[in-house]
């Protein structure tokens, strides 16, 4: 099954009741549903899905001066993308910066959306991982 996806910061200004009045229903130029978007397509078949709420993320990388870290990163919606064909693949959000999680699956296809608060700061160390910055480690930040 293909797995797209699409990851929204919403625009906590923007007005369906503008929206509605001026535009049809639709969003304009002034008053924007989204801040941003991001989209991720999975290239292998994704066979299999598990979503964890309030889970722990091991954020794992290299720092600057070449030492390796591995640091946990709590509160977060985790979903895991299993595939037959590929490791697996994890996507992410802080708990308190996410609004809301839809996936969405027919026949062939999978898509999964985080819909993002943009009322705190994040970071995106990552594709895929979203972490809000009062729960950033603190040991990353120089």
């Amino acid at each position: 099954m293909k797995c797209t996806i699409h990851v929204y910061l919403l625009n906590e200004l923007f007005s369906q009741k503008i929206a509605d009045e001026s535009n049809q229903g639709e969003e304009s130029a002034d008053n924007k549903k989204y801040i941003w978007e991001d989209e991720l397509v999975i290239n292998n078949s994704v066979s299999k899905m598990e979503e964890i709420q309030n889970s722990v993320y091991e954020l794992r990388g290299i720092l600057p001066n070449g030492n390796e870290f591995s640091e946990s990163v709590g509160a977060m919606r985790i979903v895991t993308l299993k595939s037959e064909d590929a490791p697996d693949c994890q996507v992410g959000v802080s708990e308190s910066i996410l609004d809301r999680l839809e996936i969405k699956t027919n026949k062939n296809d999978t898509r999964l959306c985080f819909y993002i608060k943009d009322n705190e700061p994040l970071a995106n160390p990552i594709p895929g991982i979203y972490i809000a910055s009062k729960e950033f480690p603190k040991s990353l930040i120089q």
